[in-house]
């Protein structure tokens, strides 16, 4: 596994220590990658909130110019691809899927920490475009690795869900199922690279999670497997098994088989404890088939679940923007793409 670290400049007292801003506790998003046969991978997750977060999919075309902040200097750009995004609150990207087959999905991870005083007067960029910005820009994880790397940007986001300030991590994986989990400790960006990276839950932050995970591999997953909703025990569980299921090359089945994994690792939907009043359930899941280009989207109280055939969207530069509106499709099942509508882009939550 390769590790990058940008600027290593220590953190001093102007440090934002937004991490402090949300509960502890609320937030339960997993994810896997799913390895099958003939080039096919499927990236699952699941969002868990402790309040709904009405989330709208959207298809941008390429050669759209976008600002990633209002602020002056902001970072600018004109996407070379286009792309899938899941927007929450119709304000900003959650995650999302390139025509290039590269996948980007973000996490909570209470420790983040964005800038420092090297960072903190660099181009802003606003984490309701930041996936954005790496999925227009980038084919594979090793672009956008470097681009990350350069950290020519300083990045921020807008509280919501009253007063929730989105502290994440990222995992990206692309059509050749090259994984890499970007986090930033202090405004350094830490970037961890390798084929055998399979899953990313929330805390703590990736190398202590590695740590974690080993003390089970030891164990063994045949014999003992930790059991709660906690972050730890859904990455111990999750990294299991989805090294032990079969692979395959049929996408239908790979899906299942990957939503199989995934499913058990999501909390019950209205799932509460008295001892943990910010446990948070699982809103909806996701599952983006880098190789076909299908990206399926599972609300948990929808009667099935459905996908955007990416490979069938009109991109080219000058076509409209399409949105379908989840709200509308509880019983949707199968390729939606005759959903999709013409629509004004969303307007982000700077």
């Amino acid at each position: 596994m390769k590790t990058h670290v940008t600027n290593s400049l220590a953190a001093i007292g102007a440090a934002l220590c937004i991490g402090l801003a949300h509960p502890v506790d609320s937030d339960a998003c997993t994810r896997i990658v799913y390895k099958g046969l003939d080039s096919l991978y499927v990236v699952g997750r699941s969002l868990d909130w402790k309040t709904p977060i009405p989330t709208n999919l959207y298809v941008y075309p390429r050669g759209m110019s976008k600002v990633g902040n209002e602020q002056p200097g902001a970072v600018k750009w004109t996407s070379r691809y286009g792309a899938i995004y899941a927007v929450g609150y119709d304000g900003g990207i959650t995650e999302g899927m390139n025509e290039k087959g590269l996948v980007v999905n973000g996490l909570f991870c209470k420790g983040t920490v964005y800038v420092n005083d090297a960072t903190q007067n660099r181009p802003p960029m606003s984490m309701a475009m930041f996936i954005s910005w790496i999925l227009d820009m980038n084919a594979t994880t090793p672009e956008a690795v470097a681009m990350l790397s350069r950290q020519e940007f300083t990045i921020s986001g807008a509280t919501f869900d009253g007063g929730t300030v989105s502290t994440l991590h990222w995992g990206i994986t692309d059509a050749e199922g090259r994984t890499a989990i970007l986090e930033f400790d202090h405004g350094t960006v830490r970037i961890y690279e390798g084929d055998d990276i399979r899953v990313l839950t929330n805390d703590p932050a990736w190398p202590s999670m590695q740590a974690i995970n080993e003390y089970w591999q030891k164990i063994g997953g045949a014999n003992m497997l930790p059991g709660t909703v906690k972050s730890a025990d859904r990455f111990v569980r999750a990294d299991y098994f989805v090294r032990h299921v079969e692979s395959v090359a049929d996408a239908d089945l790979g899906v299942a088989i990957c939503r199989s994994v995934l499913v058990p690792e999501c909390v019950p939907f209205n799932y509460t404890v008295e001892s943990e009043p910010n446990v948070s359930s699982t809103q909806w899941r996701s599952f983006a088939n880098t190789r076909d280009l299908r990206y399926y989207f599972e609300p948990v109280t929808n009667n099935g679940f459905y996908y955007i055939d990416l490979s069938k969207c009109n991109l080219r530069p000058g076509a409209s923007v399409m949105k379908l509106t989840t709200s509308e499709g509880v019983n949707y099942i199968g390729e939606a793409n005759k959903h999709l509508r013409k629509s004004a882009p969303f307007t982000p939550m700077y």
